[in-house]
């Protein structure tokens, strides 16, 4: 009988993922203000709320569960490792995609306003 087991990922702390983004858009050139920007357009998290989320280790089922989802993420689509992120069906696994694609974005030079979808 085969079980079937959320992926890793959720149970993940976003603070242990945080610095790969990080170097990952600083090695493009981007800055941390960016994308915290892109972070917080995304999960309507202010600077303290993200600092307490990465402080505390909190994994990405309880961030995005406490997260208030930007309305402009039904424009943000594309592939992230594979996956149309715009047909993923598992709402949590979406809105890790939707930060990826966010951060794949970023550290590719385009402009912080088309990001946010603005």
């Amino acid at each position: 009988m085969s079980e079937t087991r959320a992926p890793r990922i959720f149970a993940t702390s976003v603070a242990s993922v945080y610095p790969l983004y990080l170097t990952k858009v600083e090695r493009k050139g981007r800055t941390k203000a960016e994308l915290d920007a892109v972070i917080q357009w995304l999960t309507g998290f202010d600077d303290d709320a993200m600092a307490r989320h990465l402080d505390a280790g909190t994994t990405f089922t309880h961030f995005f569960a406490e997260a208030r989802i930007s309305p402009g993420t039904a424009k943000i689509s594309g592939i992230v490792c594979g996956v149309r992120v715009e047909t993923l069906d598992d709402p949590l696994m979406q809105q890790i995609r939707w930060l990826d694609k966010l951060v794949d974005e970023l550290a590719k030079g385009r402009p912080l306003g088309k990001i946010l979808r603005s």
